[in-house]
């Protein structure tokens, strides 16, 4: 990529792998989530799917802020493998599994994001549509 505040669908490679960034599970958030959104979640279990949903987003939405994507067109075949426990910190990745121009102006970049645990365990797996301008 030659300026990651701006990348466009041309700046990506099939099979290239962009970190998204690391979060930690903060307990206060999950306590604070289960009492809004998940009553009858039992912490013990770990942060509920979500939740670690929502930590992938917002990992995803921050690494791709500068990026030249118009939109995201889907987010499909959503996996939780795990929940969570309170303290650990999670590390996302993107693989570009595909592209696909769209006439002069934009494109479609398919990509499998994945959060892993502090082991490198997969937490969370997703698969997204991005339309991305081309130069």
């Amino acid at each position: 990529m030659s300026d990651p505040l701006h990348v466009h669908f041309e700046d990506l490679e099939v099979g290239q792998v962009l970190q998204l960034g690391a979060c930690a599970v903060d307990e206060a958030a999950v306590a604070l989530f289960v009492e809004h959104f998940a009553p009858g979640w039992d912490t013990a279990y770990g942060a509920p799917d979500a939740l670690t949903y929502a930590l992938w987003s917002r990992l995803a939405s921050d690494k791709s802020a500068g990026w030249a994507q118009s939109k995201v067109l889907a987010v499909d075949g959503l996996r939780f493998m795990r929940n969570p426990p309170a303290g650990e910190l999670l590390r996302g990745r993107m693989t570009v599994m595909g592209k696909d121009p769209v006439g002069d102006e934009k494109g479609i970049v398919i990509a499998q994001h994945d959060l892993l645990d502090e082991g490198g365990r997969l937490v969370f797996s997703c698969l997204t549509r991005g339309l991305f301008v081309r130069r």
